[in-house]
């Protein structure tokens, strides 16, 4: 009897026989991203190509329990004689691998880039790009903001450019009055199958682009396209807390597509403030104040988000110390609370002094034990011109 060539399946998912569906599901998915054909160098595609039609196989078997029985118990041979090559992958539940990466703008999403971005169907079904139908593109836009609109929340109205359904034709592409005719390439299928002995691709039709149709007369507004560009106007509302690079998704804001609209996502940008500096919740100011009031004490005006407050300046206050003011600062995103304002002293040391003022600070001096020395104006005289 022949011996299998085939590669052990636990082998090529890298896990241990007894490993659980949780580990099976997460190996795959690993190498299934390592390996997509769109996400290697050019000439390495091929090889991808192979190792993810492996891995796949693999995959399609150990994670159905019936399969994963008979090939513990027989090897490749009980799986061989029991389904045909195409049946090996019914039953596969492959989107389930992916579903817990959310949506981070691959259009229809990661699944099925993944495996219709090869321009063929592993399972026996017929994908969206397979038969023409995608999903709009995504948009990113960047919205520049202020601190104050950060920490309020805002509107904004902005203009995006994108794709929409051609309003002449209705997004079919045919000029008005006109048909599509059926593909004479594929029939209408909008893919076509090419065998290799017991291995059949469903490849897109390369006549008409996986679309089945052909248009033959086009629409003059959008050239057969089906869509035309235009720049729409969009209300966003913003919330509060966002910061630099938060990113905000407005379903159905992208751009059209025949299995429905991509989405707008909305990249923040808080323009530097000329007062505050912002860390995470919380802002930070600096504010100048006076030798007397340093010693002495006393209230001083501060700037906020919203407008000026007062604050105490407690007697003694060094230079550098860091006052909080609760509930000052930029609301938590997600509802946690709000930050505080953190506002830096620096005592200021006057440049110029008034004859009184000095013989005042001198007597201060001397009542401290500060053993100050005059100089004369002789004293100073001859420093400078022995320079």
């Amino acid at each position: 009897m022949a011996l299998s060539t085939k590669r052990d399946y636990y082998e090529i998912l890298g896990v241990k026989k007894n490993a659980t569906l949780d580990e099976i599901k997460k190996a795959y998915r690993e190498l299934a991203l390592r390996y997509h054909p769109d996400r290697v160098p050019h000439e390495q595609k091929k090889e991808a190509e192979e190792k993810f039609k492996d891995i796949s196989e693999a995959y399609a078997v150990l994670s159905d329990p019936q399969k994963r029985a008979l090939y513990d118990q027989y090897g490749h041979s009980g799986i061989d004689q029991r389904y045909a090559y195409e049946d090996i992958f019914k039953g596969a539940d492959f989107s389930s691998v992916f579903q817990d990466l959310g949506d981070f703008g691959f259009g229809g999403g990661l699944f099925e880039d993944i495996f219709s971005d090869l321009g063929f169907d592993f399972f026996g079904g017929r994908s969206s790009r397979a038969t023409g139908r995608r999903r709009g593109r995504d948009l990113q836009i960047a919205v520049s903001i202020s601190l104050e609109e950060a920490a309020t929340g805002t509107e904004k109205t902005i203009s995006v450019p994108r794709y929409e359904t051609c309003s002449v034709c209705s997004g079919s592409g045919a000029k008005p009055g006109t048909k599509k005719i059926t593909c004479p390439q594929c029939k209408g299928a909008g893919r076509t199958v090419v065998s290799s002995g017991f291995f059949q691709l469903a490849q897109t039709c390369a006549r008409c682009r996986g679309d089945g149709y052909i248009i033959q007369t086009p629409c003059a507004d959008c050239r057969g396209e089906g869509r035309i560009k235009v720049a729409r106007k969009i209300k966003v509302k913003i919330p509060a807390g966002v910061d630099n690079n938060s990113s905000l998704r407005v379903r159905g804001e992208g751009e059209s597509g025949s299995a429905g609209k991509g989405d707008l996502y909305v990249v923040i940008e808080v323009a530097p403030h000329p007062v505050f500096q912002r860390q995470e919740n919380d802002i930070l100011t600096g504010v100048n104040i006076s030798i007397a009031k340093a010693i002495l004490g006393g209230e001083i005006e501060v700037p906020t988000l919203n407008g000026k407050v007062s604050m105490r300046i407690p007697p003694g206050t060094q230079s550098g110390k860091i006052f909080r003011l609760k509930g000052k600062g930029i609301p938590d995103l997600h509802g946690r609370g709000i930050g505080d304002e953190l506002v830096r002293v620096d005592v200021e040391i006057p440049t110029k002094l008034t004859a009184e003022q000095r013989r005042l600070i001198e007597e201060f001096a001397r009542l401290s034990g500060d053993q100050i020395k005059q100089e004369s104006f002789a004293d100073r005289i001859k420093k400078t011109f022995s320079r």
